[in-house]
């Protein structure tokens, strides 16, 4: 593979800084930054710490040590807001339930309800009716102060006891390093950057809002942690009452954990008293810690951004109640998360097992377990203030002293939460380092063949790290230990449950033994190589016809529109470059070019495209492969194609699912199928097109996917969607009239429309397999699954509408005879 790695020039890296539990340990270097880049240095947070059984007397006086606060465990000059004292939970009780906003919501709310018990006539029409009125008033404010009392204590933080809080630390550090016992790195460069800002903050009485992403219920531990044992006041942990389970909720509220629901729904108090909240953390400037993505991500990439609490936070500055915020992106990389094995379940359809304490330390017999280590980074903080007047200024004429003061319209407003989220994210990614287990797992998936012997998965492994720093990635390392060690030891981590060995050959060989399990780790470097897989995949669709170089070469325009279409029905999937379309094609063309993978044909012509190019892009007529990557037998060109066909083909197997959605008879046209059943019918399609053949990869049933491609479809229009409010009633699809495909005389789905020509677009650029060649992208048999599974799914729904029917006659009966009997009395 190319570029070798003589080629790119990397600088020494500055020595890591690892502070293991009780211990500060210097490594001789860090992760290897890309070319042009400040060094950095690494810092490894818990180790280090006694085991009553290896050595009882340390382990008794490392406990000592931490119920005394001996030294920097005392916890007791924080950098930031006062935090751990006794009152400090009235405190900010009183806070919230003192705020303008909230009162005049309960006030609002108040009204709301006498007005509608007037009408009701409740109060009378005599002369006391004010009275009464004013009474009623009284009773229903008292009430609803109640209820935002109770709501809030059962939300809050409680940082009560420095004691509990040394205790947490030394309890947590023990269970982290039993999992993951190479520790917690981080940069010392960003954390000594990070502890400036924060003194900074704290004389600003600024709030740091730490944006972390979301891949482990240890993402949080590992941050307050870290915060500890660098002295910066403890964030508060915006967490889903899922999590509020006997103990561990007591435990997690007093370390730091603010409970709220997953779901709001209509209820205006509960949202005002959110908003209190976050105003009274930000006005008084307590660090705040939000996981953009919301929940854990099943699948190893990074998830679309939540814009929930974003909007609360965002709020507080836009409407002036907080007059500066720091946002701190940060990302969170593991050699091996603890819970892949049930994300694959869930993946899979099983339904989300509920949290509890039991099966969060007994995941995989976690406090026995060797999972390498755990990377921390943080991108440099930035300021939400001027993040706000910037883009503010971007898009119109505003002023910016006068940024934060001018109305907002809704939709400006939602602009700017989605701009925020993304570019979190995007921070996130530009500071995430890409682990060896990573590499591991994108090599043995982005093979052709079972296997790969010992060397020559050293060579990729070392190809695959240089092409990352290419990109302006960034390489863990192991203090410049070899390739092969390094290898070694991922291979441990990831165990022979995802990895198998044959020794007994001239070579030992590695395979992937659970490939679903290891695309969690592949996905964790595809946002380096998106643009160079969607260009691959695009040209893939003139490559896969086979022939020379001539019948495989591709126009630019056509180029342009199927990386176009990629890039559209990828949207929900992946974070692109913010430069557009056709300046990042042109950008990535160049790039390959660069590195030998492909050739560009030149005019001088000034053919003009759809959007204004780069001067050198205006020249650029056709792509086919380089002679050179011809020689080595395409594996760079495949290299990029095997990161992007599992999605490929999840997207194609959505499509096709839709199929099945076609009415069996013009009398169910108007029918509604239950949206959860028809997700896991698609599904159930993709295992069968999996056994029988026709879907390359298993990794393509995966929940998290189709979900992503149902929302593409429904907001293209493709189908209609009927939400409901109700948890027991279920929300409801059906195909919309110009996406149905027709049936001929027999009954039979015709293929043929909008619908087919769609799906045919992506099948475009799937892989080639034994079952379909060229032009035979879906089989007469996936279509009668399709169809199959489809009019099951409508006698389902037949089924069952006539059982609502019956009940709801039922219902009907019960009231009728309940209102006869009442009139015969």
């Amino acid at each position: 593979m190319s570029p070798t790695k003589a080629e790119i020039p990397v600088q020494p890296s500055a020595p890591d800084l690892e502070i293991l539990g009780d211990q500060v340990t210097i490594h001789p270097g860090g992760y290897v930054e890309p070319p042009l880049q400040d060094e950095a240095s690494e810092r490894n947070l818990v180790e280090h710490m006694a085991r009553f059984r290896e050595s009882p007397l340390d382990f008794l006086r490392e406990i000592s040590l931490h119920v005394s606060g001996t030294g920097w465990r005392a916890y007791d000059d924080v950098i930031g807001q006062p935090i751990y004292y006794q009152g400090f939970s009235d405190n900010m009780k009183a806070a919230v339930l003192g705020t303008r906003m909230l009162q005049q919501r309960i006030q609002d709310l108040a009204d709301r309800r006498l007005d509608a018990e007037e009408k009701q006539g409740l109060f009378g029409q005599d002369l006391e009716k004010a009275q009464r009125r004013s009474a009623r008033k009284e009773e229903i404010v008292t009430s609803l102060q109640e209820v935002a009392t109770t709501l809030t204590n059962g939300m809050i933080c409680k940082f009560e006891s420095r004691r509990f809080i040394r205790g947490a630390y030394y309890l947590c550090t023990q269970l982290l390093t039993r999992a993951y016992h190479q520790g917690i790195h981080v940069s010392s460069e960003e954390v000594l950057r990070l502890r400036s800002v924060a003194e900074t903050a704290a004389k600003n009485k600024h709030s740091i809002i730490f944006l972390p992403c979301h891949r482990s219920h240890v993402d949080y531990v590992s941050l307050q942690l870290i915060c500890y044992r660098l002295g910066i006041a403890l964030p508060t942990v915006v967490a889903g009452d899922n999590l509020k389970m006997p103990v561990l909720g007591a435990f997690l509220q007093n370390a730091g954990a603010m409970w709220i629901r997953r779901s709001f729904g209509n209820d205006a108090l509960y949202t005002t008293l959110v908003q209190s909240y976050m105003d009274t953390l930000l006005q008084n400037g307590y660090n705040i810690e939000c996981f953009i993505e919301g929940g854990r991500s099943r699948t190893g990439k990074l998830l679309s951004p939540k814009f929930g609490i974003l909007s609360f936070l965002l709020d507080s500055v836009l409407a002036g109640r907080v007059e500066d915020a720091i946002i701190c992106p940060v990302s969170t990389q593991y050699d091996k998360v603890i819970e892949t094995e049930s994300y694959i379940s869930e993946l899979l359809g099983q339904p989300k097992p509920q949290e509890n304490l039991r099966d969060f330390l007994s995941a995989s017999s976690v406090l026995s377990l060797k999972l390498g280590r755990v990377d921390v980074r943080f991108h440099e903080p930035w300021s939400l203030r001027s993040f706000i007047i910037e883009q503010r200024a971007r898009v119109s004429d505003v002023n910016p002293s006068s940024a934060l003061s001018d109305p907002l319209s809704r939709e400006s407003r939602v602009r700017l939460l989605r701009t925020l989220g993304y570019k979190a994210l995007s921070d996130i990614n530009a500071v995430s380092v890409v682990m060896p287990t990573a590499l591991i797992g994108t090599v043995l998936l982005t093979l052709r063949g079972r296997g790969v012997g010992k060397s020559e998965l050293v060579r990729r492994v070392e190809w695959l790290s240089d092409r990352v720093r290419a990109k302006g990635g960034r390489v863990a390392h192991f203090a410049g230990a070899p390739t092969s060690t390094i290898i070694e030891r991922g291979l441990d981590v990831l165990g022979p449950g995802l990895v198998g060995t044959i020794d007994d050959l001239p070579e030992t060989t590695y395979y992937a033994v659970d490939r679903f399990q290891l695309s969690f780790y592949r996905n964790m470097t595809i946002h380096l190589f998106i643009s160079e897989a969607l260009v691959c995949a695009a040209m893939y669709t003139k490559v896969k016809q086979g022939g020379g170089p001539d019948n495989q070469r591709i126009s630019f325009d056509e180029l342009y529109e199927q990386v176009g279409f990629l890039s559209f029905i990828f949207r929900g999937e992946f974070i692109y470059p913010t430069a557009g379309l056709l300046p990042n094609l042109t950008r990535t063309l160049l790039g390959l070019e660069s590195d030998g993978v492909i050739t560009l044909a030149r005019s001088q012509s000034s053919k003009k495209r759809p959007e204004p190019l780069h001067t050198d892009s205006n020249n650029i007529v056709s792509i086919e492969l380089s002679p050179a990557e011809r020689k080595i037998g395409r594996e760079n060109f495949d290299f990029y194609n095997f990161l992007l066909w599992p999605f490929i083909e999840s997207t194609w197997l959505g499509a096709v699912a839709l199929m099945s959605l076609t009415p069996p008879a013009p009398s169910q046209s108007e029918t509604w199928l239950d949206v959860r059943k028809t997700q896991e019918t698609a599904q159930l399609l993709g295992k069968t097109l999996y056994h029988q053949g026709d879907l390359s990869y298993f990794e393509a049933v995966n929940k998290e996917t189709l979900k992503n491609a149902f929302q593409l479809f429904e907001e293209e229009g493709m189908v209609q969607v009927r939400k409901s409010s109700s948890k027991n009633s279920p929300s409801s699809i059906r195909l919309s009239s110009e996406w149905t495909p027709k049936r001929d005389e027999q009954g039979l789905i015709v293929p043929e429309g909008k619908l087919w020509d769609f799906i045919e677009k992506i099948a475009k650029s799937r892989r080639e397999g034994k079952n379909r060649r060229d032009g035979a992208t879906v089989s007469t048999r996936v279509i009668r699954l399709a169809d199959l599974v489809g009019k099951q799914l409508y006698e389902s729904a037949i089924v069952e509408g006539d059982g609502e029917n019956v009940e709801s006659q039922k219902r009907r009966g019960r009231r009728k005879g309940e209102g006869d009997g009442r009139a015969r009395l």
